[in-house]
């Protein structure tokens, strides 16, 4: 991740998983502009989802970041 990329992220305020970490540089900067474009209500969300499912969460499969691939 580069430091805009990482400005990005710290501003959002919420959890990264480390999975993440393991995929392409193209797949994370997909992920941090999906992260970026949600509301508090869609935060919110996935802050449940990444505390009740730790390690299992995989925001690539997640209904919330397949809707926005989907719709970009």
């Amino acid at each position: 991740m580069n430091s805009e990329e990482q400005e990005k992220v710290s501003r959002i305020n919420i959890p990264i998983p480390e999975l993440v970490h393991s995929y392409t540089t193209e797949k994370q900067s997909e992920i941090y502009n999906y992260l970026h474009t949600m509301d508090e209500q869609d935060k919110k969300a996935y802050r449940i989802a990444f505390n009740h499912l730790g390690s299992s969460f995989d925001i690539c499969r997640s209904v919330g970041f397949l809707k926005w691939k989907i719709s970009n």
